[in-house]
């Protein structure tokens, strides 16, 4: 009798779990369950996108990022909430349409309308902010980093090691270390730094799960801007 009642509970929790939205379920982050709660994170990552590699990599890249003439180099991808081992995502299971208002201060950080909507659907929802919010919140962090000199776009293509591009960052920014960013690289070019911010975005954060993916390329590829 004691095993069939355990059967009918297990069953019941089941069905339950799979009547929740899938914001609220947990998920596995290797040994341990998190939830995809609004504002239920560790850190942000704000990660900054080498335009010149998306443009020439992308399978459809926007045409506006990526015009002749403009000459981007890095632009910001996302503020990302992360977890100390993984990250929520889409944590709203009713998503709040970013405002005229919203999209104007999104204007001011993300190279495209439709990068700064898939960002608050995917990213922006976890944060716990509202939309304007989330936004001023990655333009604050935009304004935080300073770019290198060496890496401000519009020079000619060149190849870097990926430990030169980092010790370039943690030169220009104080208070940044290697261990508080990651270099990534696609194909051998360079596709994105990131780098790591408290949760109230006062400065930046160790985050060792990052920093231990960075690009083992001994070289990649810094495309010119277009």
């Amino acid at each position: 009798m004691r095993d069939g009642i355990l059967r009918r509970f297990g069953c019941a929790a089941a069905c339950l779990l799979g009547l929740l939205p899938a914001a609220a379920r947990a998920q596995d982050y290797g040994g341990f369950s998190r939830s995809d709660r609004p504002g239920a994170f560790d850190f942000y990552v704000l990660a900054l996108s080498w335009s010149p590699t998306y443009c020439e990599t992308a399978d459809r890249p926007d045409a506006r990022q990526c015009a002749s003439g403009r000459g981007l180099g890095f632009v910001v991808h996302g503020l990302w909430p992360q977890f100390e081992r993984g990250y929520p995502q889409n944590c709203s299971a009713v998503e709040r349409a970013p405002t005229r208002q919203a999209m104007e201060v999104a204007g001011t950080v993300y190279p495209s309308e439709g990068l700064a909507r898939y960002e608050w659907r995917k990213h922006g929802t976890c944060s716990g902010l509202d939309p304007a919010a989330y936004f001023r919140a990655a333009r604050d962090a935009r304004e935080a980093v300073t770019i290198p000199d060496d890496l401000k776009g519009g020079g000619p293509e060149r190849r870097m090691a990926p430990i030169e591009i980092a010790r370039l960052f943690v030169a220009a920014n104080r208070g940044l270390r290697p261990d508080m960013m990651q270099v990534a690289c696609a194909r051998g070019a360079l596709q994105e730094v990131r780098i790591c911010f408290s949760k109230d975005l006062r400065g930046f954060t160790p985050c060792p799960e990052l920093a231990r993916q960075n690009c083992r390329a001994g070289t990649v590829t810094v495309g010119a801007g277009r």
